[in-house]
């Protein structure tokens, strides 16, 4: 066998490390749960339109994650501003509850029609520091 140069010897020590970052990152994945939207309800043929959205403003980025959506029917509008108050008090792991009737100010650039909306609500999917992603009201408006 002939001899290895330090080259080939780093592309060996590459392709171990890839693969070992590989391996955590598909542990963490599945322990995350982030291989399935089945966290946003209780209906399994919800997953793939949830997986489907796209933030109307970045069409390239998703509007949901695991833990992000909230249903948010009572829809109100103020001095020009839309407004939903939050009505989802599921548990969902990975979620932080919000309070019953939080305000949540809809920037009109978030808002998705598109594909229509399964769910039978309006759901709002924000950040964890609350941010809008997305807002898909539960008819179109």
């Amino acid at each position: 066998m002939p001899e290895m140069t330090l080259i080939d010897r780093a592309i060996i020590s590459t392709m171990k490390i890839a693969s070992v970052l590989g391996l955590l990152w598909l542990m963490f994945a599945v322990g995350a749960g982030i291989t399935k939207a089945f966290a946003h309800d209780d209906d399994a043929s919800h997953d793939d339109w949830y997986m489907s959205l796209k933030q109307p403003d970045n069409p390239t980025a998703s509007c949901c994650g695991i833990a992000d959506a909230y249903w948010c029917d009572d829809i109100s509008v103020k001095d020009g501003k839309t407004f939903c108050a939050i009505t989802d008090d599921r548990v969902i792991p990975r979620r932080p509850p919000l309070p019953m009737g939080m305000k949540v100010e809809i920037p009109s650039y978030k808002f998705s029609n598109k594909g229509g909306n399964p769910t039978g609500h309006s759901v709002v999917f924000l950040s964890s520091g609350g941010a809008v992603y997305c807002f898909v009201p539960g008819v179109l408006i």
